[in-house]
């Protein structure tokens, strides 16, 4: 079953497209009413299709020009322990539990390959890190991106 209905793809794509704009302003670009419109948006977060609102900041233009993936290999019984010491280094912006060669990937920033490898031995002084293999992202091929997802949906859900 289709998380959301096509009104729900169309909402979303304006939320992406136009993120600035008021819910009266999309309300009236998709001819609903404004409660309406708004009971979709609040459904929406309660499900978890809509998982935040706030800007998206660019690592480089706050410095830290360098992107790294840290694949981490865990001592057995310790990956939540390790999770959590991941979580109080700032360069990390995204873990993840992995199958295959490791326990987690890590996104992580820096400002140059110095930086970088600074970072790399902290992680690999955490307890219970095993091994670390790291490879530096040369240049984005495809951003972030939700639309195409949305636009996928909305035309499989229905109307």
């Amino acid at each position: 079953m289709t998380a959301v209905d096509a009104l729900d793809a169309r909402i979303l794509r304006l939320m992406l497209e136009q993120p600035r704009t008021s819910a009266r302003e999309y309300a009236r670009i998709l001819g609903v009413a404004r409660g309406t419109l708004q009971a979709r948006i609040d459904r929406l977060e309660r499900n978890g299709v809509i998982t935040g609102s706030g800007p998206r900041l660019s690592p480089a233009a706050l410095g830290h020009p360098v992107l790294a993936f840290v694949h981490i290999e865990v001592t057995q019984g310790h990956l939540d322990e390790v999770g959590d010491a991941l979580a109080q280094v700032p360069e990390i912006i995204e873990a993840f539990s992995i199958t295959g060669g490791g326990d987690l990937m890590t996104r992580v920033v820096a400002r140059d390959n110095v930086h970088l490898e600074d970072v790399i031995q902290r992680l690999i002084r955490m307890p219970a890190v095993v091994r670390t293999r790291t490879e530096v992202a040369l240049r984005e091929r495809v951003p972030h991106r939700m639309l195409p997802l949305v636009e996928a949906v909305g035309r499989e859900a229905p109307r």
